[in-house]
């Protein structure tokens, strides 16, 4: 059962997503709407974006932190963490703002931190056999999980997923440092240094046309391996 005490914020990391932000905004109010003694709450960290995500957010109810300059996904995360750390959330929830993440999986994100199993969720594409991830992603995505196994000796089957949840526990002890995409294999180096208790659980996850090009790229995704490797060699 879900404690009515139980503050719960939201976090989308935005960079130009005026195009869909609107919709996602609306299917996530309908899902948090479900949770009637759930006190929740949705952050837009908007990473410098040059179109209306900011203001398109904002008309939609969320709470928007705009940074001046693009400072990438760890930067957005850093800043969405320590705000709702000092507004004393109880869980703390981040998903993608380009539409790939189906709200109506939050119930599931969130339910092992309501029952104390888990001080971190991630939520996996790879445990539901019916999502359908473009070959060369998946490629890219197991050599990040192989990699960081070996830096942070954490197994997972999504090292790069965005669909997460934070106990309060987590929310505290959790202190991000880099800035760009690697921040996801980051997470798991937090988890093992501030020994937090971790689960997975399936997700569906939509690839359009859109989100496919907002995403991580098959050259960022080399990118980001090249640094974990050069982590690795150190």
């Amino acid at each position: 059962m879900i404690n009515h005490k139980q503050k719960v914020y939201v976090i989308l990391p935005a960079f130009n997503e005026a195009r869909v932000i609107g919709q996602v905004l609306v299917n996530l109010k309908k899902v948090l709407a479900g949770f009637k003694n759930l006190k929740s709450k949705v952050l837009v960290v908007d990473d410098g974006s040059q179109d209306k995500t900011s203001e398109i957010a904002k008309s939609n109810g969320a709470t928007v932190l705009r940074h001046v300059i693009n400072r990438g996904l760890g930067g957005t995360l850093q800043t969405g963490l320590e705000y709702v750390r000092l507004k004393g959330a109880n869980i703390a929830v981040t998903m993608d703002s380009d539409g790939q993440h189906d709200p109506r999986d939050l119930g599931l994100v969130i339910g092992p931190i309501l029952e104390k199993k888990a001080d971190v969720v991630i939520g996996s594409r790879f445990l539901r056999k019916d999502n359908r991830v473009p070959y060369l992603r998946k490629i890219m995505l197991k050599l990040s999980n192989v990699i960081t196994f070996f830096l942070f000796k954490v197994y997972t089957t999504d090292s790069q997923s965005g669909f997460r949840a934070f106990s309060q526990k987590a929310i505290k002890k959790i202190r991000l440092r880099t800035q760009r995409m690697e921040v996801s294999s980051e997470l798991f180096e937090q988890i093992k240094k501030n020994k937090l208790k971790y689960k997975e659980i399936p997700i569906k996850v939509f690839y359009t046309s859109y989100s496919r090009q907002k995403g991580q790229t098959n050259l960022n995704g080399v990118k980001i391996l090249l640094k974990l490797i050069l982590r690795l060699a150190r």
